[in-house]
């Protein structure tokens, strides 16, 4: 009983996926009727002017964004894992907050934000809006790689002399290493994928590839559309799964190994 519950989940889950992945390769332009495989779908998503500026625009705004969330976020994992202040709990909470609350809520207070300070909607406040919530992923991963290795390697490197900046590069950096890679992995991805507090936070002009595509889909799904769906969906999958890898604890890896 538990297994047939269990397969009929993951048939509702992923059937729809595997029929978006099947259609992108269908040589008819309507939906449901197949007549064969093909790749033009794929050849004509790469010559689409309006595609491949949306394209430009995600991999500008993704980039951006997740280089300032990588910084950030791992100042915050590391501050808050060696750092000793009142008030630690309730800021730590805080800072991973935007992971729990709902993208519409998000997008309409950052839209609502920026029209009160005045500040232009465009690639600047997508940029903006991402790293709202990038930092909160980064910061849980760099620091879960931070708690699996004990404080007193930090502690051995200053009783022996190593300077403050000297133990940061040396021995916390090169630790957190793996989880600041995963972190950008994910924070990109996110960013990527992200279409609700992009579509709120665009000024004209200013698509990315989500948006794009729910103005294709406005006029019915079609091959492109799938096809494009399924680029995104196979490059999510790749880094989502190299974060996984990275964020392994050494035990894990031990034991893989």
């Amino acid at each position: 009983m538990r297994r047939a519950y269990l397969l009929g989940v993951l048939a509702f889950l992923y059937i729809p996926v595997l029929v978006l992945v099947a259609y992108s390769f269908n040589d008819s332009r309507f939906a449901l009727a197949w007549e064969g495989f093909t790749l033009d779908w794929y050849l004509g998503v790469f010559r689409d002017p309006q595609i491949g500026r949306a394209l430009r625009n995600t991999l500008v705004v993704s980039s951006l964004s997740t280089v300032i969330s990588v910084v950030l976020g791992t100042a915050l994992a590391i501050g808050f894992h060696f750092g000793r202040f009142r008030g630690k709990a309730l800021l730590d909470g805080g800072v991973y907050l935007p992971i729990l609350v709902p993208d519409v809520i998000q997008g309409v207070g950052l839209l609502s934000f920026f029209a009160l300070v005045g500040f232009p909607l465009g690639l600047g406040s997508i940029i903006l809006a991402h790293v709202s919530f990038q930092i909160s992923f980064v910061a849980l991963l760099v620091r879960a790689r931070l708690d699996a290795f004990p404080r007193s390697l930090v502690e051995a490197a200053r009783d022996l002399g190593a300077g403050p900046l000297q133990a940061l590069a040396k021995i916390v950096l090169p630790l957190a290493a793996p989880g600041i890679v995963a972190g950008a992995l994910m924070a990109f991805t996110l960013s990527v994928d992200d279409f609700l507090i992009a579509y709120f936070t665009a000024g004209p002009g200013a698509s990315t590839l989500p948006i794009r595509i729910y103005s294709m889909i406005r006029r019915g799904v079609t091959p492109e559309v799938n096809a494009l769906a399924t680029l995104l969906l196979v490059f999510s999958l790749a880094t989502i799964s190299a974060s996984v890898l990275l964020t392994r604890s050494p035990e894990e890896g031990v034991k893989a190994r």
